[in-house]
């Protein structure tokens, strides 16, 4: 099997107009937020953040596969003590605008944060990743991101009372219900939508920084071996460096010549591996690149 990383240096605007259409089975990236990173992107304010970005995701909506999934980290600044909408007019108008769905929410819980204080709110621990999709019907692989079971099990499934071993409506009339007794004998669960991963900000080869388990998770869940995923703002790669770890092809577009240079300096542009000896990516962290986007 032949795994290629395609790196291209320029504005992505203009450069997702190579490539073809429904050609991409995720796309994972962390734009500029508003008025943020202006020394190595330039800014952009937050009133004309939705006609800035608009272009860029109407190529992104073109070249998604009709069963892909784009996940958008992305977080509102506070602007004079309140939060900016800028991100909530945005998911409004890809929506509205360009037929996006927008199918799920996902918060990464930074458990690291910043210290601070402020008067009037606390410590910004979380990030958005927004989930759009083309169509109801995509890839997910719900199985791929299970997690253990936990020792609460132990205890709590020892001794079921009979109402643990029948289904138990909600006494608010909500129609959801719950029977303890089918978690018997599991060993693992289907995860929240929320993520626990520390900040990692070693190299500071790169102004925004992420961990390389956030693009793992998201990959794992909707692609398969030798999918394609895409970073439109590839940053410093940390999105292709894991995706070729884990056997996926990749694109990566770059406005800075700096960065798009370091990402072709440390990752090989063809990877090759034999299908019988095929055992899964590895996931364990010496193989791991230093975790800066």
């Amino acid at each position: 099997m032949e795994l290629t990383t395609d790196l291209r240096l320029g504005d992505c605007a203009e450069i997702l107009k190579e490539l073809p259409n429904d050609s991409v089975d995720l796309i994972f990236t962390s734009p500029p937020y508003a008025d943020q990173r202006k020394q190595t992107y330039g800014g952009i304010h937050p009133d004309e953040y939705v006609a800035w970005f608009l272009p860029i995701s109407e190529q992104l909506l073109r070249v998604l596969k009709p069963t892909g999934t784009f996940i958008l980290n992305i977080k509102e600044k506070v602007v004079n003590g309140e939060r900016s909408t800028y991100v909530m007019e945005l998911i409004l108008a890809m929506k509205k605008e360009q037929g996006w769905l927008w199918t799920e929410e996902f918060i990464w819980h930074k458990k690291n944060c910043y210290p601070g204080k402020w008067p009037n709110r606390f410590r910004d621990s979380w990030e958005r990743l927004i989930q759009f999709n083309k169509n109801k019907q995509f890839y997910m692989n719900q199985e791929a991101a299970m997690v253990p079971m936990g020792d609460w099990s132990k205890a709590r499934l020892k001794n079921l009372s009979n109402t643990d071993k029948i289904r138990d409506e909600s006494k608010v009339g909500s129609g959801f219900g719950k029977n303890i007794s089918n978690w018997l004998d599991r060993d693992m669960a289907y995860p929240t939508n929320v993520l626990h991963l520390a900040t990692e900000c070693n190299n500071k080869k790169h102004s925004a920084a992420f961990p390389e388990g956030l693009p793992e998770w998201f990959i794992k869940l909707f692609t398969k071996e030798g999918d394609t995923v895409l970073d439109p703002f590839m940053g410093s790669g940390t999105t292709n460096a894991v995706a070729q770890r884990m056997k996926r092809n990749s694109i990566g577009i770059e406005i800075v010549p700096e960065y798009h240079a370091m990402v072709n300096n440390e990752l090989k542009p063809v990877e090759l591996y034999l299908l019988e000896q095929n055992k899964g990516y590895d996931s364990s962290f010496p193989n791991r690149r230093i975790e800066i986007r």
